[in-house]
């Protein structure tokens, strides 16, 4: 009889996003729960064997009570077995989270594996092998104990772990936790549901990651999803699904901006990416040599693209400001402001000075505030 489950990790609970706009963390932390419980209706819709979790539910292991009971709360709509293992991130450490959650009503489904054990589920037609860490960072492969276990031959035989596949790890990864390349083949394994690597990524006939289910960076991994996994009996392939349950959507862009006719071709960019803009988060890297005109209409067009997302963040330094004899014209030919302008677009010009960086922000901030007071 086939055997179906959901593989989902690095929930990231609690998660701070300390570089983003307080007013959006906020919606976005929430959303991390949000997601959970979009995860437990789908595995409600499929009726499937269980849901797989394979660690960092908790970003951090101080995460509030509060918190927890709301995670709590959005596991309840998936009746069936919830298996989750602690991640680096929430290590099974004495004192951790996972030991005052015994404390708390939590849902009799959640199994919390905070030591290696074998896990038979299904009527006995699925067998999980657990790998949870017990400390931050493991030097050992804690999945190298599974090839000597033996399981039902009747079982699926699935390993669950949290860690980085030394043979397809991204160069980002820690080399902490690490997992054999080819820990499906020793660990006689038909499936190892992997947590660590933000991403849906495979890294094997039968090894996957399936990624944070709600996005959380810019980097463009393939996140915001969750996997139905699906075997005919022991020793079948399995058949893997990615059913998508992100909300927030996270983009980068790159626009190089010359002259203010540029800019409408940047509104396009965006507009075709990130509708619905309310869900999204956009980091736009701007570049190019601009007059203090055009500087100011970049202003005012970031401006309204803000209040248009969830969040954008800009990255203006690769802007140059170029003041035009134009430019120059509208400040007082003898004031100041002007003799101060004209040496700022000196410095400016010259790469090998020192202030070269200041002096293209602080010629721009001095042509904003002299045009914003009046002066012609």
């Amino acid at each position: 009889m086939p055997v179906s489950f959901l593989h989902t990790a690095d929930f990231q609970i609690g998660k701070g996003f300390g570089s983003i706009d307080p007013e959006a963390a906020v919606i976005l932390r929430r959303q991390r729960i949000e997601a959970v419980r979009r995860i437990a209706e789908a595995a409600a819709e499929r009726r499937v064997d269980a849901v797989l979790v394979a660690g960092d539910v908790f970003d951090f292991d101080a995460v509030s009570n509060e918190t927890v009971h709301s995670l709590l709360q959005a596991f309840s709509a998936y009746t069936g077995p919830w298996v989750v293992i602690p991640g680096n991130h929430d290590p099974a450490v004495a004192g951790s989270v996972w030991h005052r959650i015994e404390d708390l009503t939590r849902p009799a489904s959640l199994h919390v594996s905070r030591e290696p054990e074998v896990l038979e589920l299904a009527d006995g037609r699925l067998a999980v092998l657990t790998a949870p860490l017990q400390r931050r960072h493991e030097a050992r492969d804690l999945t190298s104990d599974w090839d000597t276990i033996a399981t039902p031959v009747h079982a699926v035989r699935v390993g669950l772990a949290h860690g980085a596949i030394a043979s397809h790890a991204p160069a980002i990864f820690d080399a902490a936790n690490p997992i054999a390349g080819d820990r499906e083949l020793r660990g006689r394994l038909d499936y190892l549901a992997l947590g660590d690597w933000h991403g849906t990524m495979q890294v094997g006939e039968r090894s996957w990651y399936a990624g944070t289910p709600e996005p959380d960076h810019f980097r463009a991994n393939d996140s915001g999803n969750v996997l139905l996994v699906s075997l005919e009996n022991p020793g079948s392939m399995p058949l893997v699904e990615k059913i998508p349950v992100g909300r927030y959507r996270w983009f980068e862009l790159s626009h190089e901006i010359n002259h203010a006719a540029d800019l409408a071709a940047l509104d396009r960019k965006i507009s075709e990416i990130a509708d619905p803009f309310h869900d999204s988060v956009v980091k736009l890297v701007l570049s190019g040599a601009i007059d203090l005109d055009t500087h100011a209409k970049i202003d005012r067009f970031l401006e309204a693209w803000r209040g248009r997302l969830l969040y954008l963040r800009e990255d203006i330094d690769g802007l140059v400001a170029r003041p035009t004899d134009a430019d120059l014209d509208r400040i007082d030919t003898a004031g100041f402001v002007r003799a101060a302008l004209e040496r700022l677009r000196r410095t400016a010009a010259e790469p090998h000075e020192p202030d070269h960086t200041y002096a293209n922000d602080a010629t721009a901030l001095l042509y904003r505030i002299h045009t914003a007071g009046g002066a012609k």
